[in-house]
């Protein structure tokens, strides 16, 4: 990449809050995010917003009639992007692009459409345009005003920094010169969870460990329904997580850079199955590669993994991660032990954590891990998402 790409500002809504400095703090704290709901009559682990959180989203939908009838992965969406383009200083007049995935879409609205029409054999007016997935772009920049293009897609778990390649794109083009990306999820609904439980990759409700730590460790990860990167769990833990991160990209350095694109890279697999990737998941060693390019494997000093919390997926990205680096392991992280796996956004709260890790130059350890060593410095960061299909995506960022 010759032409430096920024990232400006951040910002993001989850179930650690709404603003960096509460993100970065509720990092630091032990435990985790998540709450016990009941879904079919089934007690289930999730990673909800906050009541609080939750009243400002209703705010916003009832402060506008346009509003009222939209699925609440669009309402975060609007809430997340007024929030981050205010960091940035951007104005409606910059005409700067959007580019905001999800992996699900109107998950919510879509449901409860759905059940209508069961009962009553016919839907609401408004069923298709509000519970299409590309309606994220267009209302977040109606909301702004901004005349630049309007990008929704949906590229699994792996969407979010998929806009993030899109809007580089977009800017090394010449075609642009800011790019808002990110993603947005809200799919703590009984037939996505269902869907989860189904491929039987969900965190079970028990309090029976599930490594094979030693008695200290083990004692302690009871504590964590999801061991996202514990290597050494006997049963997946995935847990579902709700929000929306979004960030600005703009070509150049500038004083209130936070970050700096270095890197990225992208892979796709051929299909082992419909779920999988490869043993050693070659996609995620191809992008690693790419978003390498030419600099040496122990200049990175930290992976914020994808790590879902499966067997199967945190095996195949470490292994992947030790075919790429070798002895040289960079520190490895992830957030989904605390957050839950919020699917299409998942890539960008990821992104923030590398940026907040960079700021306070402090490494955040998942809590149930033994660390050997941590950096003293932190000046290179590497993201990884994936999503279904061995979509992977890897980005470099850089202290500026």
């Amino acid at each position: 990449m010759n032409d430096k790409i920024s990232i400006t500002a951040i910002a993001s809504i989850s179930a650690l809050g709404d603003s960096s400095s509460d993100t970065w703090r509720g990092y630091g704290r032990d435990g985790h995010c998540f709450e016990e709901q009941d879904f079919d009559n089934q007690r289930t682990w999730i990673a909800p917003l906050s009541p609080t959180l939750k009243q400002e989203i209703q705010q916003l939908k009832g402060s506008n009639s346009k509003y009222k009838n939209l699925d609440d992965t669009v309402l975060y969406a609007i809430w997340v992007s007024r929030a981050v383009i205010g960091k940035a200083g951007w104005r409606a007049a910059d005409n700067f692009g959007i580019n905001i995935g999800s992996s699900r879409g109107a998950t919510q609205l879509f449901e409860k459409y759905h059940e209508d029409y069961l009962q009553h054999k016919k839907t609401a007016t408004l069923t298709s345009p509000t519970s299409t997935l590309g309606n994220i772009a267009s209302w977040v920049g109606h909301d702004l005003q901004t005349q630049g293009p309007d990008i929704s897609h949906s590229i699994t778990c792996s969407t979010a920094l998929h806009s993030m390649l899109n809007g580089i794109a977009w800017l090394k083009s010449g075609m642009a010169n800011r790019f808002l990306v990110g993603g947005s999820e809200a799919p703590l609904t009984p037939f996505t969870i269902a869907q989860m439980k189904a491929l039987k990759i969900y965190a079970p409700m028990t309090s029976t460990p599930l490594s094979q730590h030693d008695d200290m460790v083990a004692e302690q990860s009871r504590s964590y329904p999801c061991r996202a990167l514990d290597l050494d769990k006997s049963q997946n833990t995935m847990v579902l997580g709700e929000g929306a991160a979004m960030a600005c990209l703009e070509v150049g350095l500038w004083e209130n850079s936070l970050a700096v694109i270095e890197g990225v890279g992208y892979a796709t697999e051929p299909l082992e199955h419909n779920v999988s990737i490869s043993t050693d998941a070659v996609c995620f060693q191809r992008s690693m590669k790419m978003a390498l390019g030419n600099l040496s494997p122990d200049e990175v000093d930290a992976i914020v993994m994808h790590a879902p919390g499966t067997i199967k997926g945190d095996m195949t990205e470490f292994k992947a991660i030790k075919e790429v680096f070798g002895n040289k392991t960079p520190f490895l992280t992830t957030n989904k032990w605390k957050v839950g796996h919020t699917f299409g956004a998942s890539g960008m709260l990821s992104v923030e954590l590398a940026i907040l890790m960079l700021q306070q130059q402090e490494v955040i350890k998942v809590p149930y891990l033994v660390y050997e060593s941590t950096r003293k410095s932190l000046n290179r960061v590497m993201v990884n998402a994936v999503g279904f299909g061995g979509n992977a995506v890897s980005v470099l960022l850089r202290r500026p």
